[in-house]
């Protein structure tokens, strides 16, 4: 049986801005929404996040990411109301995990316009207290050595690196 909507995973946080932002699991009607977000990556965050470029991406492809096993993933998107009362997208974070729940394996993702204003650490918190709720004792991910700026969220949210035998990706770890 599929595990209905989380409602009660939903989280309205203030950035240090101000802006208020809606915190929620992802949903499959988030679909559209997702492709207006893609608009506002530039072509480094598609690299950063993807580990190559990728010009679009096909309906298929768009409803893996918002088409979810709630009870084998989990995606936060964070989302604001616009003035014309339009949701919009502006950024996901995503953690995966192993058949035995012991490990996952986390993606994140912020708008371009949106960095550096504690959207990225805010999804990270929210990945990583639902992963510790879950059980699942280890969180890691793959980074690309020269994003630099996610190796220190991640740094500055507890991670540790692992070195690998690709010295382009960093291997990033937090035990929960």
């Amino acid at each position: 049986m599929i595990r209905s909507y989380p409602k009660e995973l939903e989280e309205t946080i203030n950035l240090p801005s101000g802006r208020k932002i809606l915190l929620r699991p992802i949903r499959p009607e988030d679909e559209p929404a997702h492709y207006e977000m893609f608009k506002h990556f530039t072509p480094e965050d598609i690299h950063f996040r993807f580990f190559g470029m990728v010009r679009q991406y096909p309906h298929s492809e768009m409803a893996r990411f918002t088409q979810i096993d709630y009870d084998r993933e989990m995606a936060f998107i964070a989302t604001e109301t616009s003035a014309s009362g339009v949701s919009q997208t502006l950024g996901v974070v995503r953690a995966i995990a192993d058949p035995d729940n012991n490990t996952a394996e986390f993606a994140i993702i912020v708008r371009a316009d949106l960095k550096g204003q504690g959207l990225g650490h805010a999804l990270m918190d929210k990945i990583i207290r639902y992963c510790r709720h879950r059980g699942i004792q280890e969180l890691v991910g793959e980074l690309l050595a020269d994003n630099q700026p996610m190796l220190k969220l991640a740094e500055k949210v507890g991670f540790k690196r692992k070195h690998t035998n690709d010295l382009s990706v960093i291997s990033v770890t937090l035990l929960l």
